[in-house]
């Protein structure tokens, strides 16, 4: 999986820059990067977006292009490109807790949250049960240092913004996630009959898609995020993929307004919950 359109384009806005600060000192690549000591088909590589530059790079190329003032911004702009696409191996490298506190200043900040799954039961709707056996799956699969217990609380206590503020949420799920049993029939049982709870919330709109939908037009998708009209966040197998660019952002806005057409809500979805319910005897 590589990274996204936007992080791609990002990275070519990040060349495009370095490009203009070269040709204002009047250097050609080629002389740029003798000086720099490097391979002549380097500057080519980052003025294309082919290649990210090191805060090293970028030191070396604002020195000989005579715009060290422009420097510790072009660094903080490349860490932002790099920020957009964060293998799990580098997030969690310390153990699940950390990954659980980097996106509490997002929470904190966002009014509007829209939740599209798949897959899962959403974080915020989740129980400690629930949220335990996931993220003891995830630990244990990934060979993680063991702070569990710690990430667990992490989550548990961000669910307070459902309570907090003037905060909305719009979630949907297909169907399937009702029945995908995590951590055994009675921690899915609880899971369910919490979910029944939180979607009665004023500020929670819950959405079921039923399997027998048509979805012709419109199959199931990756499980996202949709943080106000600022950004996209999307969990893969092998990364965590933030999404800025605003023309990606409307893509995924409309996407969750024809699923939210595929949806049943009120009572039609508290029939599929409670069906699922029953199918765990």
């Amino acid at each position: 999986m590589t990274s996204s359109s936007s992080v791609q384009q990002a990275r070519e806005a990040l060349g495009k820059r370095l490009r203009e600060i070269r040709k204002d000192s009047g250097l050609t690549a080629r002389e740029l990067a003798a000086r720099a000591g490097w391979h002549e088909s380097k500057c080519s590589r980052i003025e294309n977006g082919r290649t990210g530059p090191s805060d090293g790079d970028l030191r070396v190329w604002t020195l000989h292009c005579g715009a060290e003032e422009q420097t510790a911004d072009l660094i903080a702009t490349a860490r932002n490109i790099d920020g957009a696409y964060v293998e799990w191996r580098r997030m969690e490298r310390t153990g699940l807790r950390r990954a659980q506190e980097s996106v509490l200043p997002l929470w904190e900040r966002t009014r509007r949250f829209r939740a599209y799954s798949s897959c899962l039961i959403p974080g915020p709707l989740q129980t400690r049960a629930y949220i335990e056996a996931l993220l003891r799956a995830i630990r244990d699969r990934r060979a993680l240092p063991d702070d569990l217990d710690e990430a667990v609380q992490v989550r548990v206590d961000k669910q307070r913004i459902l309570h907090e503020g003037t905060r909305r949420f719009a979630v949907l799920l297909e169907e399937s996630v009702l029945r995908h049993r995590i951590g055994g029939a009675a921690i899915m049982a609880g899971q369910l009959g919490h979910l029944l709870s939180v979607a009665t919330l004023p500020n929670v709109s819950l959405g079921v898609i039923p399997l027998d939908a048509d979805r012709t037009a419109l199959w199931p998708v990756e499980d996202f995020w949709i943080f106000d009209h600022a950004q996209v966040n999307v969990e893969l197998v092998s990364a965590f993929l933030t999404i800025t660019q605003p023309r990606e952002i409307s893509m995924y806005a409309c996407t969750f307004a024809d699923l939210a057409d595929l949806a049943v809500y009120g009572a039609s979805a508290r029939a599929l919950i409670t069906a699922a319910i029953d199918s765990l005897g």
